[in-house]
């Protein structure tokens, strides 16, 4: 008795690259309103309560899990409650609070020197405006983008590693230098939406297209994205790479599940 062929794997044509900047900022919209789908509570991942406590959570991010930084950063923010604290911290006692971390002899020496710019030159205040954090301590475009988008309502693209890599996968830019590629999407999406974007986009990069081995056959983007097939397109396959609390909602918007459903608010805060 022979043995029926196993059914085969769902395959998904994978569109070219745009060729004109009208049908990039389309795609891009696109995207937009189906990662909107995909994740209506995106959100930062960074825990904090003041525009200083984001701005040193995002400064201990650097090549760190925002995982890890929330299990330090109560301590820290407990001990260092402003920018004084911070303009007065005891390097060695500072280090061995945000050592897990990483690189927390070269983070420590930022965050003293962000407690005394904004104390010596700010009042005390962390200012608001792009203009102004990028010549603090630690801050670049990308720390500033994520403090104003999340902590003054200021909108801005964040480009990490994750949006970086999505958005050249998606055929929206081939520029490498962080400062492009913000420019260069951020004319592809309303400015109202560059934040939400930005989480968005890291949302999906964090869950579904990782960086070596992307859950193509399981992403409901697929059929917008012309790098199909850089991960394992079986569904099955595919499917155990997905990840996160709105891990059944990905799948089921991908057609491998049920009825997409959200993740529930609590595992989103």
């Amino acid at each position: 008795m022979s043995v029926p062929a196993p059914a085969p794997a769902v395959r998904v044509r994978a569109p070219k690259p745009p060729a004109t900047p009208l049908a990039r900022t389309r795609r891009a919209r696109r995207l937009n309103a189906e990662l909107t789908v995909g994740y209506p509570g995106a959100h930062c991942e960074l825990d904090f309560t003041t525009p200083l406590e984001l701005a040193v959570a995002t400064i201990l991010s650097a090549q760190c899990t925002d995982a890890r930084v929330n299990q330090v950063t109560p301590a820290v923010f407990a001990r260092y409650p402003d920018a004084a604290a911070y303009a007065a911290a005891d390097r060695a006692e500072l280090e061995a609070l945000i050592m897990p971390t990483g690189f927390f002899r070269n983070k420590a020496a930022s965050l003293i020197g962000l407690g005394q710019a904004v104390l010596e030159r700010f009042d005390g205040e962390l200012p608001g405006t792009l203009a102004e954090l990028v010549t603090l301590p630690g801050f670049g475009r990308k720390t500033a983008n994520v403090v104003l988008g999340n902590a003054f309502g200021v909108p801005g693209i964040t480009v990490d590693t994750h949006f970086g890599r999505l958005v050249r996968r998606w055929g929206l830019t081939t520029e490498e230098d962080p400062v492009k590629v913000e420019h260069a999407v951020g004319a592809m999406i309303p400015p109202a939406e560059w934040t939400m974007f930005s989480h968005r986009v890291i949302f999906h990069g964090r869950r579904v297209c990782a960086a070596k081995k992307p859950a193509c056959g399981a992403c409901f983007l697929a059929p917008l994205c012309p790098s199909y097939g850089t991960g394992p397109t079986d569904p099955e396959v595919a499917a155990k790479l997905v990840v996160g609390p709105e891990r059944e909602h990905l799948l089921a918007l991908a057609g491998l599940g049920g009825e997409p459903t959200p993740a529930p608010a609590a595992a989103r805060a």
